[in-house]
């Protein structure tokens, strides 16, 4: 008589594993912990365009204030500067710098009280304010890394909210978000967070994501407008502008690896120069700082003040030329931006300083699209900066919707990448996450901790 059994019966923990996705896909659990995730995307959205406009207007403001009287950032953008720098050392611990830091810190930080310390609501506020501030004193800082800051600390909390767990993934999904909205790049964010943020691909987080991505996306989308951030250029190289490339890659990661080199070796020196003394006193460096950008961006006629983007985007449209101190003005007037202690990216300001280069290039090749040079110094740089070359080649790809120009660029990226190793062997990101676990592990183990100007080192 025939059996009714199977065969081969299945053990219990795959029949098990069969019939659990539907009952998990039906519980209204889940669906609340889908919901509030997608929530937590859509918000993350929303701010980073509000920010984009926000930073737009604060950027207007100062031109406003510095066409009234060319001599007003004498005085403004120290005590502005000085002002922020207080306020994000004693008010908002843990939003100065850049934020990248701080997001890929926080995905190797297990202590939820020390986590705080760099990924919260509190720092989120504080960053887009103090941020606003900067850009409203003429600091040549950009909003893109903030909002990576800003997207990690709010997806933490949607995913707190939901139960979901999963930290280090969530903090990912933010942070793309970020850079998925700031730029309507994405993906550039999907790139950014594998490439970037976490060094690797994810398997289990790759969802996340993913879908932190699209719901940000789609927010900025319907807000804004399916735009080009650098709007749509006709640039075009072929392999007979193989110099071009060339040449690119090589001041652009050159002057990249030198930038990242530069920085680093500021921000060890104010935080421990003069056996510590510089880094007790972080005021007066913002101020001295402030000073320093006024007399820059005084002798260059304001080009230097504010994010770069109008500068970038009127040599891609063929408006202008840039001089040629421009690129190694701002490339200085970035780098003390960056370590005045001040929130504040580098994300725009490295894409101008690209610019700038290639606008010096171009004009050493003639017969060569000017266009064309001026995407390829602004990847080659970017790259040599983050040594993030695929980050780099979507971004600008997207940003500028070019995508005749690809292969040409991650040619010139992947050369200025090896030629900024060469300068910087550590990513600059990557070494301000370190510096600053390193500050959170010694002050866990119970050790003396460092000056409190130093408690939380700024990129």
């Amino acid at each position: 008589m025939p059996s009714n059994r199977p065969l081969h019966p299945l053990p219990p923990r795959l029949t098990q594993g069969l019939r659990r996705p539907r009952h998990v896909w039906m519980s209204p659990r889940n669906w609340r912990r889908r919901l509030l995730f997608w929530s937590g995307a859509g918000v993350v959205g929303l701010v980073a365009v509000l920010f984009a406009r926000a930073a737009d207007y604060a950027q207007q403001l100062f031109r406003l204030a510095e066409a009234a009287s060319p001599w007003l950032p004498f005085l403004l953008t120290p005590l502005g500067l000085a002002v922020s720098a207080w306020v994000a050392l004693r008010v908002v611990p843990g939003s100065q710098g850049s934020g990248i830091p701080q997001a890929i810190a926080a995905r190797h930080v297990q202590d939820p009280a020390v986590k705080r310390r760099l990924l919260s609501p509190r720092i989120a506020v504080g960053k887009i304010l103090l941020t606003l501030v900067g850009l409203a004193c003429g600091a040549s800082i950009g909003r893109e890394g903030p909002t990576v800051q800003v997207g990690a600390s709010i997806m933490l909390m949607a995913g707190s909210l939901a139960g979901l767990g999963r930290e280090p993934g969530l903090i990912l999904a933010g942070g793309a978000a970020g850079v998925a909205a700031a730029f309507n790049t994405p993906l550039a964010g999907i790139v950014f967070a594998i490439e970037e943020m976490a060094r690797s691909f994810e398997r289990r987080t790759s969802g996340l994501v993913l879908v932190a991505v699209v719901a940000a996306g789609l927010v900025a989308v319907a807000l804004l407008g399916n735009y080009a951030y650098f709007g749509h250029t006709a640039a075009s190289a072929s392999w007979q502008d193989w110099k071009a490339v060339l040449a690119t890659g090589l001041v652009g990661g050159l002057a990249g690896g030198g930038f990242s080199s530069l920085l680093l070796w500021l921000s060890r020196w104010i935080r421990c120069g003069l056996g510590g003394r510089i880094g007790r006193h972080p005021v007066f460096v913002a101020l001295g700082c402030g000073l320093a950008l006024a007399v820059i961006g005084t002798a260059t006629g304001g080009l230097t003040f504010g994010t770069g983007y109008e500068q970038a985007r009127a040599v891609l449209d063929g408006v202008e030329t840039l001089p040629w101190y421009y690129a190694p003005a701002k490339l200085l007037a970035t780098a003390l931006s960056g370590i005045c202690g001040i929130p504040g990216g580098i994300f725009s300001p490295s894409l101008s300083v690209g610019a700038g280069i290639g606008s010096i290039i171009g004009g050493l090749l003639p017969g060569t699209s000017l266009e064309a040079v001026v995407l390829l110094s602004m990847v080659s740089y970017f790259a040599g900066v983050v040594q993030a070359p695929l980050t780099a080649v979507v971004i600008v790809t997207e940003m500028s919707a070019s995508p005749d120009m690809l292969l040409p660029l991650m040619l010139s990226a992947a050369l200025a990448t090896t030629l900024s190793r060469l300068v910087c062997p550590h990513s600059v990101y990557h070494a301000m996450a370190d510096a600053l676990l390193a500050v959170l592990r010694t002050d866990e183990a119970g050790k003396p901790a460092p000056p409190k100007a130093a408690a939380i080192p700024s990129p």
